[in-house]
């Protein structure tokens, strides 16, 4: 009797493209999958989070029965699962006995660590794939990076480009101009609103795990329902048709727009079903482009959606693999204040912070400038811990996986790494958030008030921010002027700001409560 492959797939890898199931056939291959403890709780995602991973992983081993492949799957509740994927494989291994494991590489270090111990604890050899989805590999990465200083994404971004060829004319960018952000930074207009997203009511599987995960998880973060995240590539294909024919034309100049619970404005909301496989990047890539190429769709808009799949997704993920182990421990600025407590329970009179956690509690989703400009830029000037931050972004959005998750906090919002990704720390005032919102105008703090105990916070704790690392930051040449401002400031003003920040800071509340992991 021929001994079958064991091909273990993760709850992020549900795509039929994987690079483990290439030139396999049904018939010599056992597929594994598992629900694990481990993966559930080595912090403490967002209830909906877990229902969209194990939905997910339901409705793809249902496809792949339909389609004649044995699997073999392993359910939370299932009374003899281990909690841990070394577990469920080395149990996988005594059932089926197999020739050899496949396996994708794992998008997460620890579980590659874990995984490149399974050889020599397994009685069968174990081949790890390259994850075929990603556009660069880590190769090319590591050949981007290697004797630069500061790792401009611009630059890999037009290698991307290049490689793939999308919005290319041979050698060139298609109409001369590889980016168009300087067009993709209009604030709201008054009354903006966008189409509805496409929700999907939740099936008899997807039912079946919110039950699951109102029982197992009924102390972590986030409300369990309404769900309506794709759960399959069906509906996640029918949610990209969607922004295709009713958002992607705006998306572009309100990309960094924010409005008072308009929670998704012209975003795509793909990113949890490109990040859990269900989409791919390069096919929604060639859709946009194919938008643009038919007069569907601005060139603004659509250079500005590939920049976000091809340049940032792919670039932050070559990052973290450059950078790990040491990126997860960074804090080059030296924060140490705790996690407020209003980060977990969104109880705070700031307009603009409490509509993000609003937001991110009912749905596990904030967009982009969202999650950088309010919520980071909130954590940076405050000096919030890192690794503080970094948990929470990893627990209360559904499409954070630390490879995309760690970098954007420890890189891009609180550069924590020293520079190495983001070429200067992205803190601003509240007139920034007053230029880009409607949160201003309803909020109890003054933006106009720069300091006492109406002003906006933001405004104190901007200035506090860049005096307590003036030694840091006073040579970076993007920022090193604003410097001159606070010195013409003279010494009075200056203790109005520092006492202001100072009183407010003294007023936060560390987090009470073990939200992020468990003790």
């Amino acid at each position: 009797m021929t001994r079958p492959v064991l091909v273990p797939i993760l709850g992020d890898q549900l795509s039929r493209s994987l690079s483990s199931l290439e030139d396999l056939s049904p018939a010599s291959t056992v597929v594994l999958m598992m629900e694990v403890w481990d993966e559930a709780t080595y912090v403490k995602h967002h209830k909906q989070k877990i229902v969209l991973i194990f939905s997910a992983m339901r409705h793809f081993a249902d496809e792949l029965r339909a389609e004649g492949w044995q699997v073999d799957y392993i359910a939370l509740d299932d009374p003899e699962n281990t909690g841990s994927f070394t577990g469920e494989v080395a149990r996988a291994v005594e059932r089926h006995a197999p020739s050899e494991i496949r396996v994708t590489e794992s998008g997460e270090w620890r579980v590659h660590e874990a995984m490149l111990e399974w050889e020599g604890r397994l009685p069968c050899p174990v081949r790890i794939l390259p994850d075929t989805r990603f556009i660069a590999t880590h190769v090319e990465f590591r050949a981007f990076a290697e004797d630069r200083k500061h790792l401009t994404m611009e630059y890999f971004y037009r290698d991307m480009r290049r490689k793939t060829g999308v919005l290319m004319d041979g050698d060139k960018p298609l109409t001369g101009i590889w980016n168009l952000d300087a067009e993709n930074r209009q604030p709201p207009k008054e009354g903006l609103r966008a189409p509805p997203t496409p929700k999907f009511a939740p099936d008899a599987i997807t039912r079946a795990v919110i039950a699951l995960v109102g029982k197992r998880f009924a102390d972590h973060f986030g409300d369990l329902e309404p769900f309506g995240w794709p759960v399959t590539r069906k509906q996640a294909l029918e949610a990209a048709d969607a922004f295709f024919a009713r958002r992607l034309e705006l998306f572009g100049p309100y990309q960094d727009a924010m409005v008072h619970r308009e929670d998704d404005l012209y975003h795509s909301m793909l990113s949890t079903s490109i990040n859990i496989g269900l989409l791919l990047p390069l096919e929604l890539c060639e859709r946009a482009e194919a938008a643009f190429k038919s007069g569907r769709a601005p060139l603004n808009s659509v250079e500005g959606f590939i920049r976000q799949i091809i340049g940032w997704r792919e670039y932050v993920r070559g990052f973290y693999w450059h950078q790990m182990p040491g990126l997860a421990e960074a804090n080059e600025l030296g924060a140490h204040r705790p996690l407020p407590e209003f980060f977990w329970t969104g109880e705070t009179d700031m307009r603009c912070l409490s509509d993000c956690i609003r937001t991110t509690r009912e749905d596990a989703h904030a967009h982009h400038i969202q999650r950088l400009m309010v919520l980071g830029n909130f954590c940076l000037i405050a000096g919030i811990d890192p690794r503080q931050v970094a948990d929470w972004y990893l627990v209360v959005y559904a499409d954070a996986f630390e490879w995309v998750e760690l970098p954007n906090v420890a890189g891009m919002i609180l550069y924590a790494d020293g520079g190495r990704l983001a070429t200067k720390p992205y803190a601003a005032s509240g007139n920034y958030i007053n230029k880009m919102s409607n949160y201003c105008k309803g909020c109890r703090y003054k933006v106009s008030q720069k300091t006492g105990p109406d002003a906006c916070p933001f405004n104190p704790l901007y200035w506090h921010f860049m005096d307590a690392n003036r030694q840091r930051l006073e040579s970076n040449h993007r920022i090193g002027r604003i410097y001159a401002t606070w010195d013409r400031m003279g010494e009075a003003k200056q203790r109005e700001y520092l006492e202001s920040a100072e009183k407010f800071l003294d007023s936060l509340e560390p987090a009470s409560k073990g939200w992020a992991r468990n003790a």
